[in-house]
């Protein structure tokens, strides 16, 4: 057995590139958010600082309006409780400054100099905030107002305002660099907890596959899965469950078998077929949730994440579903005894088309039950949930490989042998594929093939049909032209009970 390559490589590379990915993400998310918080800050001290600067403005007013003729009076300026900074001017009616001071610490006002003047020109007296830079005074917030022709501007420095919104950019800009940081250690964190069962699920299929498989030279036993890894509430765990069950059985097969040298060959030989069919049909599910989860990984903006996982989950059912098919039809090769017991067919007929009808609206389901069958037993001996899987196959083929407006009939009818025929008005099954139609991953090709989601299957539904038919004694026919294609279920009325062989990979499958 050739040994696949390790995926190992594969999934380190896979959590590099999600690592990278996701930082990125999260470095554009914090920055993007340290400066909304930023711009929302500064908003707001601007907003309270203009908010002050009308307040003295409006007290400037005031003051001024004690003397309204007096365009260059600023006499309010004088005493207390004014703050250090204060910037005031008088304007005339044409909107000239005509008298500009401004407060000190410890003396009286002090007039502007002809440059500070002139950087307050321009400043209407409509309440609207300005910023300007007055030499030799700093930056300053300056608005003014007018009152029955008394136009006053005031002024406050923005010093400290400045100087806050610089330490505010710095804290953001250190949060904004600290956040990416901690998210992309705990990613890093989940990102390898979550990547970890499925690098040891990979590392025991390629020492299973490293194995030999000579009855002589076999190990004692075949490694297994963890059982923390094989639990059904994630994809790996499922992955691993059914990588076991197929080690099992790998392991059941090669030490079950007979010891003339022929059977133990052919039997060797069915077990190469079986791990390379298993292999080859387990790969398209498998690169179909790699491929998943690339685009994913890529962010790639038309994949729906929710959609995405939902294929990803939908693809892993189905590789459940493939490895258990697999599974019932090794185990009818081989087995131990158990029991059986009577099978009313037209019940067990009339439920899976039942079920069909409420599971496709699509198509038209009929029962047919002629009047001998309606008037007689019609009961076989054996495993009555491998004959319902039989049944319900044959009605999953027709839904799968038929196309809307369809119409499909099980019918019931006795005679020497119990027969049951499911039929379709579908376009039929090419000349080529009649004698290879049970055989294993044997597909119809696009004449009855219907596309979208879930076109298609694995290629086993009729296997499994002809292998529980010849399990119970009787045999599976398919006869097909467009327009009508009939396959043929035929048991033996009364059966006895099943070989030990049968009966046990039968019941196996409940």
């Amino acid at each position: 057995m050739s040994t696949p390559p390790s995926t190992g490589p594969r999934l380190r590379a896979l959590r590099t590139r999600l690592l990278v990915r996701i930082g990125a993400v999260l470095v554009a998310v914090c920055a993007a958010m340290a400066a909304a918080v930023f711009l929302v800050q500064r908003a707001l001290l601007l907003d309270d600082f203009d908010g002050r600067v009308m307040d003295a403005a409006e007290h400037g007013l005031a003051g001024a309006s004690l003397r309204p003729h007096d365009d260059r009076d600023l006499t309010f300026l004088d005493g207390n409780g004014h703050p250090d900074g204060l910037l005031a001017a008088r304007l005339d009616a044409r909107g000239t400054l005509t008298a500009a001071a401004v407060t000190g610490p410890d003396a009286g006002p002090r007039s502007l100099t002809d440059r500070q003047r002139a950087a307050l020109h321009g400043i209407a007296p409509d309440g609207t905030p300005h910023t300007r830079t007055v030499p030799g005074l700093g930056t300053y917030r300056v608005a003014g107002l007018d009152a029955s022709g008394v136009r006053v501007l005031t002024g406050l420095p923005m010093d400290d305002v400045q100087d806050m919104i610089g330490r505010f950019a710095l804290a953001e800009a250190a949060l904004g660099a600290a956040g990416p940081a901690v998210a992309g250690c705990a990613c890093a964190v989940v990102l390898r907890r979550q990547l970890r069962p499925l690098g040891r699920v990979d590392a025991t299929a390629a020492e299973v596959a490293r194995a030999p498989l000579g009855r002589d030279d076999r190990p004692a036993g075949l490694p297994r899965v963890p059982e923390g890894d094989t639990g059904p509430g994630s994809e790996a765990g499922q992955v691993g469950a059914a990588l076991n069950r197929l080690i099992d059985h790998v392991e059941s097969a090669r030490s079950a078998g007979g010891r003339d040298e022929e059977r133990e060959r052919r039997s060797e030989e069915r077990m190469r077929r079986f791990l390379a069919d298993a292999g080859h049909e387990l790969r398209t599910p498998l690169a179909s949730i790699a491929g998943y989860a690339e685009l994913m990984n890529r962010g790639t903006a038309a994949v729906d994440p929710v959609l995405a996982w939902s294929r990803v989950s939908a693809e892993s059912a189905r590789m459940t579903s493939l490895v258990e098919d697999l599974l019932l039809l090794a185990r009818l090769d081989g087995g131990r005894p158990a029991g059986s017991a009577e099978v009313d067919l037209v019940a067990l007929v009339a439920e899976a088309v039942w079920e069909a009808r409420a599971a496709d609206r699509d198509r038209t389901w009929r029962l047919v039950l002629p009047a001998d069958v309606l008037d007689a037993s019609v009961l076989v001996t054996g495993d009555e949930a491998g004959l319902g899987k039989a049944v319900a196959n044959l009605l999953a083929n027709a839904r799968v490989h038929t196309p809307p407006g369809t119409t499909v009939v099980a019918e019931v009818q006795t005679a020497e042998r119990h027969v049951i025929r499911v039929r379709d008005d579908g376009p039929g099954i090419p000349p080529h594929l009649l004698a290879t139609v049970f055989d294993r991953f044997t597909r119809a090709d696009a004449s009855r093939s219907r596309s979208g989601p879930g076109a298609g299957g694995s290629g086993l539904g009729l296997t499994v049909v002809e292998a529980i038919a010849t399990a119970h004694g009787g045999r599976a026919r398919v006869s097909s032209v467009p327009g009508h294609t009939e396959f043929t279920l035929e048991l033996p009325p009364g059966a006895g009970p099943l070989t030990e062989r049968q009966a046990w990979g039968l019941s196996e499958q409940r």
